[in-house]
C-alpha cells in the first residue's frame, strides 16, 4: 500500500498550523543443560545483570522525588543521587527498601536534572531520572530512555532527548541543555516551519536538518469531520514509513546514534508527537523495547501537551473542536499504523530496519552496544 507524500504534509500542516497559531489552515464548516564453561559464563552474566524488571523516578510539585522500583531476587536496594548520570558518588544513600519498593526522596537541592543510582544487593545497578526536563518552554522536552528490552536490558538514560519546538527556549533553557550535554540536534521539520520558527540551540551545539515531508512546506489541507482527521493522521503515520525522504531522515538520526561519542542527541519537530513520536517508536523497537511500552512512550505526548492542546482548542470556536483534536493529540491507531505499514511494506520490523533504513546486523550491534545498560 503506498501512501502519498501529500497526505502526509497535509495531515502535519495541520498539526503545525494549530500549534503555532499560524493561518496555515483552510479550514471547512464541520459536516476510533549446559557445557561447565557455558554455564559458568550464565551464571557470571545473571550475577551481573540487572535484576530491575521495573523502575521510574517522578519529580513531584515541592520538587521531591518519588521513586518505584520492582527487582525479583533482590532483597534490598540502596539509592544514590547525583547530578552526573556517569559519576554518581557512593557517599551518602538517599533512600533504600526492599527488592519492590516505592520511596520518596526529599532535601536535594536545585540542580539541572538529577539521576538517581538504584544498586541492588544482587545483580548490576541500574540509574533513572525524571524522564521530563521540566521545561515550561517545551513541555514535550524528555528522555528517550530509561525501558526495558525484552531480553532485560535498559535503554541508557541522559543521552538521547526528544522535543517538540525549540524556538521559545529561554537563555536559561539553553544553558541547561549545554550542561546536559546535549550537542547534536535533528530537526526533522520542513524549511519553511525552520524559518517561521527557528531553533534555538544550546552553544556548541550542532545542528542537523532531516526534513521528514521532503516537502518545502507543510501546505494547507481541509477535513470536515473527526472521522476524517483521525484517517488524514493515520495515512501520515504509513508515510513515515515509507515515503524515501521520511526513511533518509530517519536513518540519519539513528546513524548519528551508532557513531556517537559520548555526546547526547536531541530530535524533534514542531510539537514533538508524529514525525519525533515515530523517530522514538523506530529507536525503541530497534533496541528491543517491548511494543506495549514504545506505545506508552508515544502516547505520553498527550499527558505533556495536555495544557498545550487545552489552550488551542479553546481558541477554535464548538462545532471545530471535535474535529481538530485527532490532529493535535496521539492515538494507538496511528502507531498501529505505522507498524501495519512496515509489515505490509517490508514484511518485518527488521526488514524495515534493513531495507527501509539501511541498518545491517553491524549497526544494529553498535547501535544496542552504545544504548543499552545491563
Amino acid at each position: 500500500m503506498t501512501i502519498s507524500r501529500t497526505r502526509l504534509t497535509a495531515a502535519v500542516a495541520l498539526t503545525c498550523a494549530l500549534t503555532l497559531g499560524t493561518p496555515a489552515l483552510a479550514a471547512a464548516a464541520p459536516a476510533g543443560s549446559p557445557a561447565p564453561a557455558a554455564a559458568h559464563h550464565a551464571a557470571h552474566h545473571a550475577a551481573r545483570a540487572v535484576p530491575f524488571t521495573a523502575a521510574t523516578a517522578t519529580q513531584q510539585a515541592d520538587g521531591s522525588f518519588s521513586l518505584t522500583w520492582t527487582a525479583p531476587g533482590a532483597r534490598g536496594v540502596t539509592v544514590y543521587a547525583g547530578t552526573d548520570p556517569e559519576d554518581i558518588r557512593h557517599r551518602r544513600p538517599v533512600a533504600g527498601g526492599a527488592g519492590s519498593a516505592t520511596v520518596t526522596v526529599t532535601g536535594l537541592p536545585a540542580a539541572d536534572r538529577w539521576y538517581f543510582e538504584l544498586v541492588p544487593d544482587r545483580g548490576a545497578p541500574l540509574v533513572i531520572a525524571d524522564r521530563s526536563l521540566h521545561l515550561a518552554s517545551a513541555p514535550n522536552f524528555r528522555d528517550a530512555g530509561g525501558y526495558r528490552t525484552t531480553d532485560g536490558r535498559w535503554v541508557r538514560t541522559g543521552v538521547v532527548y526528544r522535543s517538540g519546538d525549540l524556538s521559545r527556549l529561554t537563555d536559561q533553557d539553553l544553558a541547561k541543555l549545554r550542561r546536559l550535554g546535549i550537542r547534536t540536534v535533528f530537526d526533522l521539520r520542513t524549511p519553511a516551519e525552520q524559518k517561521a520558527a527557528p531553533d534555538r540551540l544550546p552553544a556548541g551545539a550542532t545542528a542537523v536538518s532531516a526534513n521528514v515531508l521532503g516537502a518545502a512546506d507543510t501546505g494547507a489541507f481541509n477535513v470536515t469531520t473527526p472521522q476524517a482527521a483521525v484517517q488524514a493522521m493515520v495515512d501520515a503515520e504509513r508515510t513515515m514509513v515509507s515515503a524515501d525522504s521520511a526513511r533518509t531522515a530517519y536513518r540519519s538520526v539513528l546513524d548519528s546514534l551508532v557513531e556517537r561519542d559520548d555526546e547526547g542527541i536531541l530530535f524533534h519537530c514542531t510539537a514533538g508527537k508524529d514525525r519525533t513520536g515515530w523517530a522514538s517508536a523506530a529507536l525503541l523497537t530497534a533496541l528491543g523495547v517491548p511494543r506495549e511500552t514504545v506505545e506508552a512512550d508515544y502516547l505520553a505526548s498527550n499527558t505533556y501537551r495536555a495544557a498545550e492542546i487545552a489552550a488551542t482548542l479553546a481558541q477554535l470556536p464548538p462545532a471545530y473542536q471535535a474535529v481538530y483534536k485527532p490532529l493535535l493529540d496521539v492515538r494507538p491507531e496511528y502507531l498501529n499504523a505505522g507498524f501495519d505499514e512496515v509489515r505490509q511494506r517490508f514484511g518485518s520490523f527488521d526488514g524495515y530496519l534493513k531495507s527501509g533504513l539501511g541498518l545491517d546486523q553491524r549497526d544494529l550491534r553498535d547501535l544496542r552496544s552504545q544504548l543499552l545498560v545491563g
